[in-house]
């Protein structure tokens, strides 16, 4: 699961640049709340994560592991993709917050199965 963090967090890392030189090209910094969020949820919390497998968390399949995995993943793309149609003015904040929720909470949820999965390992 290490790896599969690593690799993940480096493509969200990529996305998150590659916005990031678009915005500064086209001199339209509209979507900075979507790129800063790829680079942090997608990019940073993925490799915490990472480094939390690597060293505190055994790195088996168990349905606890894919389900922290699975939920981080589906909870950041939701918000990503949440917040670049919300501003990019393709659908309104107050349609599209109720989902941003969603997402936030699928990662929070993500966040606290990370921490039991650290505890359980007893290597902490």
């Amino acid at each position: 699961m290490d790896r599969r963090y690593l690799v993940t967090a480096l493509g969200y890392a990529i996305l998150g640049i590659s916005l990031g030189i678009y915005m500064a090209s086209t001199k339209n910094h509209i979507q900075n709340v979507t790129h800063a969020h790829m680079l942090l949820i997608g990019f940073v919390i993925s490799f915490v994560y990472a480094v939390c497998y690597k060293l505190w968390v055994a790195n088996d399949n168990s349905k606890l592991v894919n389900l922290q995995y699975w939920l981080h993943q589906v909870g950041t793309i939701i918000i990503i993709v949440g917040l670049y149609l919300m501003y990019g003015n393709h659908i309104a904040s107050n349609i599209i917050g109720p989902v941003l929720g969603v997402g936030s909470i699928l990662i929070l949820i993500a966040i606290i199965l990370m921490k039991i999965l650290v505890i359980k390992n007893n290597n902490v």
